[in-house]
C-alpha cells in the first residue's frame, strides 16, 4: 500500500469570533481560498496539481452552506477542474478532511490532496443550522441530549475533577501559548490573512489572554449552571443517565472552556511519487487513523476509546507516542485524557490549546495536526498523536510519524 505524507501545513491566525474581531469581515469562502493559495504558492505548484480538495465546516448553512470546498477552489487560483468535497464530522470535521484524505492516497485513489477546514464563527453562528440532535423530541429524549457544556461538567462530576483543576488548566494554556508565540514557534505555519484590498488584518492568534492565573480564573461565574439547575433543567437529564451520582458540578466557564473563533487551515497530502514529481521533501508520514462513536450523554469523553482504537489498530503502545494534541473543548476533556492514560503532563498540549488559541469548529481537527507536527520538528521528537471529542458522542484520532 503507497504511504500518505505530509508535504505542508498552512493555518489562518486565529481571530475573536465577534463582529469586532479582526476576522469578521472577511468570508468563510474568502479564508478558504488564501489558505489554499497558500500551499499553491509555497509549494509552487500547478493549478491543476491535486486531486481534490477535502474541506470540513460544521455549521453549514448560509455562507457555509452549497459545498464550500467547491466554492473556495473556484475562488482560489486552482483550476476549474480540480473539484471539492465538503464534510461534517462536528468538532473532528478538519481531522477526518486529512484521514480521509490519508486514506485515499493510501489506496491509490490520486496522488494528491489538500485537506482542511474552516468555521467563521463570528459570521455564521454555532447552532445556526438546528441540528436534529437537539430539536427533534424523539433523537434528543431517546438519546438523553445535553448541551457540551453540562455534558463537559458531567465528565469533571463523573472523574473527580474540580473547579481549581480546570482553572489551573485552563491557566497553564494561556501561558504556553503566550510562550509559544513569543519564541515563534507557530511561524512555519501561519499565513497571515489579508482583506479585500490586500492588506495584512492578522497575523497573530487574536483570542489569547497572556497572563491570565487560576486566580482570575476563580472569578468567573460557571457558565453552564442555570442551564443545568434551573431552565431547561438539563441536570436532571444527566442523573437519569448517570443515577449514581448526587448532582453535577458545575465547574467551566468562558475561561477554562474553549474560545469561539474564526480561522482555516490546510494541509498537502501526497505519496512519495507525488513529492518527488513536485520537488517537494515529505515532512511525515500519516501512520494511523481512527474514530469511533461514544456515549452520546456525557458526549465529550471519545478521545479516550479512540486513542486506545488507534493504538491497539496500530500495535502501538502510549509509550510509543511523544507528543500529544488533545483538543481543548473544555479543560475536563484533557484532564480525563491525562487520567486515563496517565500521561506525563509535559507531552501534552506543549503549546496550549483551544481554551487560550481557540475553537474554529471545522479547521480546529486538521490545525492540531499540523501544530503536532510543527512541535514534533522543533523539538526533535519522531511520533505525535492529535485527537478530538466530537459532539454527539465520537471521537477521532490521526498518527503522525516524521520522516
Amino acid at each position: 500500500m503507497t504511504e500518505a505524507y505530509i508535504y505542508d501545513a498552512a493555518r489562518s491566525p486565529r481571530g475573536k469570533g465577534r463582529k469586532d474581531g479582526s476576522l469578521h469581515e472577511v468570508t468563510s469562502v474568502a479564508l478558504s481560498a488564501q489558505m489554499l493559495n497558500a500551499i499553491k504558492e509555497r509549494n509552487d505548484l500547478p493549478a491543476t496539481g491535486i486531486e481534490d480538495v477535502i474541506w470540513g465546516n460544521v455549521t453549514q448553512v448560509m455562507e457555509n452552506g452549497g459545498c464550500l470546498a467547491r466554492a473556495s477552489v473556484l475562488l482560489s487560483d486552482f483550476d476549474q477542474s480540480v473539484p471539492g468535497l465538503a464534510i461534517n464530522r462536528f468538532c473532528a470535521s478538519g481531522m477526518e478532511a486529512v484521514n480521509l484524505v490519508a486514506n485515499q492516497v493510501k489506496a491509490g485513489a490520486g496522488e494528491a490532496y489538500i485537506a482542511g477546514g474552516v468555521e467563521m464563527m463570528s459570521r455564521v453562528a454555532m447552532g445556526s443550522d438546528g441540528a436534529a440532535m437537539a430539536v427533534d423530541p424523539r433523537l434528543a429524549m431517546g438519546e438523553n441530549f445535553m448541551p457540551q457544556g453540562v455534558s463537559a461538567d458531567l465528565i469533571a462530576t463523573e472523574y473527580g475533577f474540580s473547579r481549581e483543576d480546570c482553572d489551573a488548566f485552563a491557566a497553564q494554556s494561556q501561558d504556553r501559548a503566550a510562550k509559544a508565540w513569543e519564541e515563534n514557534r507557530f511561524a512555519k505555519s501561519i499565513v497571515p490573512v489579508r482583506d479585500q484590498n490586500d492588506l495584512i488584518i492578522l497575523d497573530r492568534d487574536e483570542y489569547m489572554r497572556p497572563g491570565t492565573t487560576a486566580e482570575d480564573l476563580n472569578k468567573l461565574k460557571a457558565s453552564f449552571k442555570d442551564m443545568g439547575e434551573v431552565m431547561p433543567g438539563f441536570d436532571a437529564v444527566a442523573l437519569m443517565k448517570y443515577p449514581h451520582l448526587e448532582k453535577i458540578n458545575h465547574v467551566h466557564h468562558a475561561g477554562n472552556s474553549s474560545g469561539i473563533v474564526d480561522g482555516a487551515t490546510a494541509l498537502l497530502i501526497g505519496s512519495k511519487e507525488y513529492g518527488e514529481k513536485h520537488g517537494l521533501t515529505p515532512r511525515a508520514r500519516i501512520r494511523a487513523t481512527a474514530k469511533i462513536g461514544s456515549e452520546p450523554t456525557i458526549n465529550l469523553t471519545g478521545p479516550v476509546p479512540v486513542t486506545k482504537k488507534i493504538l491497539a489498530d496500530s500495535g502501538m503502545s502510549i509509550n510509543d507516542i511523544d507528543l500529544f494534541e488533545v483538543n481543548e473543548a473544555f479543560a475536563a476533556v484533557v484532564l480525563r485524557f491525562l487520567q486515563a492514560f496517565e500521561v506525563d503532563d509535559a507531552k501534552v498540549n506543549v503549546n496550549g490549546g483551544a481554551i487560550a488559541l481557540g475553537h474554529p469548529l471545522g479547521a480546529t481537527g486538521a490545525m492540531i495536526i499540523g501544530t503536532l507536527l510543527d512541535e514534533l520538528e522543533r523539538s526533535d521528537k519522531e511520533v505525535g498523536l492529535a485527537t478530538l471529542c466530537v459532539a454527539a458522542g465520537m471521537g477521532a484520532a490521526t498518527i503522525i510519524e516524521r520522516v
